[in-house]
């Protein structure tokens, strides 16, 4: 069994770790499958936020979601990417975290995830905190203890 020296850094908030929403791509409600699909593409990212015009988080949208959204019975329709927008095929049962949340929170929660959406109280999107940053924490704060 594993015991750190203290469960300080497990209380320690977020809000440090946080890569920042300026940093991250995102596409904003209304946009078209086809933007969200050439954003991620670009980027490189497995999903993306969506946002509405107020950068209030809604959803996370992902490239399984829009081929999902377009495959025919006979063949994959294209043409149907225009006329798809994000927040109908957007995912929105996800878990969210605030920035004054702590790191144990996040350790729980990024198990099952990329990635964790970061909100403010009022739903503003705030960035994200990734499964690396939280592991390179946890790394981090095993090798002090081994020392």
């Amino acid at each position: 069994m594993i015991s750190l020296p203290s469960k300080d850094f497990l209380e320690t908030p977020i809000e440090e770790f946080v890569i920042s929403s300026e940093k991250v791509a995102h596409v904003q409600i209304g946009n078209s499958a086809e933007h969200a699909l050439l954003v991620l593409t670009k980027t490189g990212y497995s999903a993306i936020q969506v946002l509405d015009a107020k950068y209030r988080f809604h959803g996370l949208i992902n490239a399984q979601r829009i081929t999902d959204a377009i495959i025919g019975m006979d063949h994959i329709e294209y043409e149907k990417l225009g006329n798809i927008r994000v927040e109908e095929i957007m995912q929105t049962d996800l878990p969210l975290i605030h920035l004054n949340d702590r790191f144990q929170r996040a350790l729980d929660l990024v198990i099952d995830q990329n990635f964790l959406c970061v909100v403010d109280d009022n739903g503003m999107f705030m960035g994200i905190l990734t499964r690396r940053i939280v592991l390179k924490q946890l790394k981090k704060q095993l090798y002090q203890f081994k020392q």
